[in-house]
């Protein structure tokens, strides 16, 4: 089993629903099994004009391989109504794999660790409270270095909602 981080976001369709919505599909992985997800975060798209994203990580630890994760990740999107018209555009649900263990990954089809993910708040944030302080990525930058590089500007952690962000047992 490796620890798999999710990075996921949405800004249609209810986005808090939605991220509840892949969390419960997350945790019914094959050869998975769920390790828990952050906060909610919200956030500025990156592209003017667009809803603000709710943004989330979540770990799994998994016996899947990547691209197998990958399609199973793409299942859940296309299952929560995403469709792919531009890149960056408005969407349901955006799930990628942040990091894979500590595999470095570069296909045409996948980058890991996730390309960008260091200028990115909602993801450096929600995935520091899920991982160990002293996480080193597969390309030798810590976590830490990233957060320090990387203010929290632009993001607003949301209060929790009782039992919402975990798994139905």
């Amino acid at each position: 089993m490796e620890r798999i981080y999710i990075g996921m976001g949405s800004n249609l369709a209810d986005p808090a629903e939605q991220l509840r919505s892949a969390i419960q599909a997350l945790a019914q992985l094959p050869d998975s099994r769920f390790a828990g997800v952050s906060a909610f975060y919200q956030s500025d798209s990156l592209l003017p004009g667009q809803p603000r994203y709710t943004n989330a990580v979540a770990a799994i630890d998994s016996e899947l391989e990547p691209l197998d994760l990958l399609d199973a990740l793409q299942a859940i999107e296309i299952d929560q109504g995403r469709e792919r018209h531009e890149r960056w555009g408005p969407r349901t649900l955006d799930l990628d794999i942040l990091l894979f263990g500590d595999r470095l990954i570069d296909t045409p089809r996948l980058k890991v660790p996730h390309y960008h993910m260091q200028a990115r708040p909602f993801v450096l944030y929600p995935l520091a409270e899920l991982a160990p302080a002293t996480l080193t990525l597969a390309d030798g930058r810590s976590l830490a270095q990233l957060l320090a590089e990387c203010p929290f500007v632009g993001l607003e952690r949301l209060p929790p909602i009782a039992e919402s962000n975990q798994p139905a047992r």
